[in-house]
């Protein structure tokens, strides 16, 4: 077995961030060959990695940028196990480094960094997983806003949308965050989820002890408020002004709301 000298320890785990002593191991396995150890760790970082896939990623961060203008944004979220290392500088390099590839390549090029994810899950003994990524590019004169809530970021959204001004196009990005609508309007509800819900309300004991001829009335009073408030933009309550609905505000301004994307590592 060839002598491994310390300093070839170190320079193995800087250029791994690998532990010391499992740098020693791979430089002894290998005979002292600086390339092999570096492809012995990487195997060993990625079955490290698939073995704990299945780990819940409920912390990590939400990361964005958006074109001065309002032309583009991007906006990316990676899980991790824990807050320390959602604050390891290793972990937030490769959010970045994946808000660049997006914002270059698009969405589709996140496979691009599989390797560079599974070896940073084995350097730093958590699953890591991209929980999401969008990018949009603003047309017919429409702007495309991003936030994302401190401290924590962990939660954000991106939106693109027609008419009215920057101001409301964040405030609207800030609405999804606090809301979390799951459609624009109405009209992009699958039928069969409106329908489903209509059941479940009309078998509801609360309809049930209804007079029959007013169960219907009270059905789609309940569907309105408590399915379609709940869970349509356009009909939630405006968080910054709770007199309004969000469907109130885009027509007031002349908006429309064309697309949006929400993150949430929280679940």
């Amino acid at each position: 077995m060839a002598q491994i000298s310390a300093q070839l320890v170190r320079e193995l785990r800087e250029r791994t961030g690998a532990g010391m002593m499992d740098c020693k191991r791979a430089l002894e396995e290998t005979n002292g060959d600086m390339e092999a150890a570096i492809v012995l760790l990487r195997e060993r970082g990625m079955a490290q990695a698939a073995k704990r896939a299945g780990r819940a990623t409920t912390e990590g961060l939400v990361a964005h940028r958006v074109a001065d203008d309002g032309s583009k944004g991007t906006m990316v979220a990676v899980g991790c196990e824990t807050e320390p290392v959602s604050r390891n500088e290793e972990f937030q390099a490769f959010v970045r480094t994946l808000l660049d590839l997006v914002e270059a390549k698009g969405v589709e090029a996140v496979g691009e960094l599989e390797e560079e994810r599974a070896a940073l899950s084995g350097r730093l003994g958590e699953n890591i997983a991209v929980a999401g990524a969008a990018r949009f590019e603003a047309v017919d004169g429409g702007l495309v806003a991003g936030y994302v809530h401190p401290p924590a970021r962990k939660l954000g959204a991106l939106v693109h949308v027609r008419g009215g001004d920057a101001e409301l196009a964040r405030k609207l990005a800030m609405h999804i965050a606090a809301a979390r609508p799951d459609w624009i309007g109405r009209e992009d509800v699958p039928q069969e989820a409106v329908a489903a819900e209509r059941e479940i309300f009309a078998n509801s004991d609360e309809v049930r002890s209804k007079p029959e001829q007013a169960r219907e009335k009270i059905v789609e009073g309940m569907l309105s408020k408590r399915f379609f408030g709940a869970r349509v933009l356009t009909d939630q309550e405006w968080v910054h002004d709770g007199g309004k609905t969000v469907g109130q505000v885009l027509r007031e301004a002349g908006s429309e709301v064309l697309e949006f994307q929400l993150f949430s590592l929280a679940g």
